[in-house]
């Protein structure tokens, strides 16, 4: 995948992290982790290292999956990113002989797989790379929520970057929306914007996709920093899918 220019321009990666403000979903995950007992992880579509690197420091076996280089440039700088095996890819490249016990989805990356296709060929190379009854967690925000409606015209900013969102389309389940992103006068005005779409699944089609890719379903829940506006699945891989 071609990841959009927020993940992907070395400028707004070197800001992306604090526009995101504090990462209290990561809590939730790494409390699955201890859940679950996972001793490895594979954390696909990991950006900027958030959630690989704090699993690190607490002695996790991590591997993070990302296609964007300037993202996973900002995330080998980070205390305890040593630790973690850093791989420029996605789910459908990863290397053979994998075998970890957990993989996670943050961030509602799961939603960035816009087509069937893509989206079937992740979760089989997830599949693939978890050991027999390794899980899967991730999550995605409920279509009903509407998420979209309290995007337009947000507002972010930093001491050095404003940043604002225009939604220019809703063509459900497709959302399209651009990010832009002026810097402060200081560092010469300039503003660049990012375009993404997001494909927002209901769950019974993440229910149908996760048992044609051999996944069981063991839990579908809220995340507890967003109640009723996300649903986080916890599911396990079969044995053989069918």
């Amino acid at each position: 995948m071609v990841p959009d220019p927020i993940f992907a321009e070395p400028r707004l990666v070197a800001v992306y992290d604090e526009l995101d403000g504090a990462r209290d979903d990561l809590d939730h995950y790494e409390a699955i982790v201890d859940e679950v007992g996972a001793r490895s992880v594979l954390d696909v579509g990991c950006g900027t290292g958030c959630l690989a690197v704090r699993l690190a420091a607490t002695g996790h076996d991590i591997v993070g999956v990302d296609p964007a280089a300037a993202s996973l440039a900002v995330a080998r700088a980070k205390p305890h990113a040593a630790a973690v095996r850093w791989i420029e890819g996605d789910a459908t490249t990863l290397p053979a002989g994998l075998a970890v016990d957990l993989a996670v989805m943050t961030g509602n990356v799961a939603q960035v797989f816009t087509t069937d296709e893509a989206w079937a060929a992740t979760l089989t190379g997830i599949r693939d790379a978890l050991r027999p009854g390794g899980h899967l967690v991730f999550e995605t925000r409920r279509p009903e929520a509407r998420a979209w409606e309290e995007w337009d015209g947000q507002r972010r900013r930093t001491a050095d970057v404003e940043a604002w969102c225009d939604v220019l389309a809703v063509d459900l389940p497709l959302v399209t929306f651009r990010w832009s992103y002026r810097f402060a006068a200081g560092a010469d005005g300039t503003v660049l914007t990012s375009d993404s779409t997001l494909r927002f699944r209901t769950e019974d089609e993440v229910r149908a996709t996760l048992a044609t890719a051999g996944f069981v379903v063991d839990d579908v829940r809220d995340a507890p920093d967003r109640p009723g506006l996300e649903m986080v699945f916890v599911t396990s891989r079969r044995a053989a899918p069918g």
